[in-house]
């Protein structure tokens, strides 16, 4: 069995010194991958047991660090958690940096899904020479890019003369359930399963004050308390100072229907306010390979940034997808042979590659919440007349 490794963080300014957990999995080559999930918060060692284990089959050198401030990396070195003070992206990056040093590695593949992303592009600016190529899934790259996701959310599920938006305007006519949640499973449902899995939720919702389905989907989708810290596999709670501080997850609303701003509002309180993007990320300079794949269904990191960011690049390679937000988690199968395709060298080929990409079995329980949904959803349409009745 791999075992969990650790690098010692010493003490700077604003951080206590700690144990930076990791693992390295699989055939060990001279450039192997690292990958980083999203977040600020999510695991790395817990969650994707699976997922190392699937990358090990396909001859994957991969190498996953646990963020500082989350699970094996969450305390310092007398057992405190990590204070708010010791979470920032550059910090992060230079851990990424002391593990190679610690491996002994002088250059790695990147794949960096969501947050994992900003990462993964912030360590290819700051350490330029360390980079043998970089995948973003789901790019998130600028904070100005909230007006994007604010537009794509809306076109769908406000302004359209669908079905789907007219039932979204229906419901949110009504004092319950509230926008925010409206917003968060709605986009959530559309991003795992498309406008017929919105469409089944919302209808459900509008017949009933409590639909099993959508009561799944809300705790999937909202971010508020209840979600804040589940140990070892999302840690919010310290970890998430970097999505407000550096990445304005406290954005001002603008007073608009369906406003993406509110889906972090609730913990706005216990974060400290946002600062500044801490880099002006530019892939213009990247000299090394770029993959972006990207999801056709993905709100949160609409398909138009990853168009933006090619379009900077030296040596990129845009690859669409049928998928919602982070391959790496509703997809992985795709990530990984996309990833190996990088590894190899052969990412040239990937955007013939899509359709063989969409035919690949989803494993993994998100990449499986799609079917479970739909299933539960047509059940609950079958059955609701009999439960309103009683």
């Amino acid at each position: 069995m791999t075992q969990v490794r650790r690098v010692h963080r010493p003490a700077t300014d604003d951080s206590p010194e700690f144990d930076l957990a990791y693992m390295r999995t699989g055939p060990h080559h001279s450039t192997p991958l690292v990958i980083i999930p999203g977040g600020p918060g999510l695991g790395s060692i817990r969650p994707y047991r699976a997922l190392r284990t699937w990358a090990t089959w396909g001859g994957l050198d991969v190498i996953m660090v646990e963020h500082r401030g989350v699970g094996r990396s969450r305390n310092d070195v007398r057992g405190r958690p990590l204070p708010h003070s010791a979470m920032w992206v550059r910090h992060v990056v230079d851990d990424l940096a002391a593990v190679l040093d610690h491996e002994g590695i002088e250059r790695v593949f990147i794949a960096g899904s969501s947050y994992g992303s900003f990462l993964a592009t912030s360590f290819g600016m700051r350490y330029p020479e360390r980079v043998a190529g970089i995948l973003l899934d789901s790019a998130l790259q600028a904070t100005e890019d909230l007006q994007l996701e604010r537009a794509l959310i809306r076109e769908l599920f406000s302004d359209a003369d669908t079905p789907l938006a007219r039932s979204v305007r229906q419901l949110l006519t009504r004092t319950h359930p509230g926008e925010r949640e409206v917003l968060d499973v709605v986009r959530a449902a559309y991003e795992l399963g498309g406008s017929k899995l919105a469409q089944a939720v919302v209808s459900l919702r509008l017949r009933h004050r409590f639909s099993p389905t959508w009561w799944a989907l809300e705790r999937y989708a909202l971010r508020d308390e209840s979600i804040a810290h589940v140990r070892g596999h999302y840690e919010f709670d310290i970890a998430g100072a970097i999505g407000f501080r550096e990445l304005n997850y406290g954005a001002m609303p603008d007073g608009l229907p369906l406003d993406p701003a509110l889906t972090y509002a609730p913990l706005a309180d216990r974060f400290p306010p946002f600062l500044g993007t801490p880099i002006e990320l530019r892939t213009d300079t990247f000299e090394w390979p770029l993959v972006l794949l990207v999801g056709d269904r993905d709100i949160r990191t609409p398909p138009a940034i990853a168009a933006r960011v090619a379009s900077h690049a030296p040596h990129p390679t845009l690859v669409e997808i049928h998928n919602g937000h982070s391959a790496l988690d509703t997809h992985p199968a795709a990530f990984l042979n996309a990833a190996r395709e990088l590894v190899r060298g052969t990412h040239g080929r990937l955007p013939s590659m899509a359709e063989r990409l969409n035919r690949l079995p989803r494993r993994g329980l998100a990449a499986r919440l799609p079917t479970f949904l739909s299933i539960a959803a047509r059940i609950e349409a079958v059955l609701s007349p009999r439960c309103s009745a009683r």
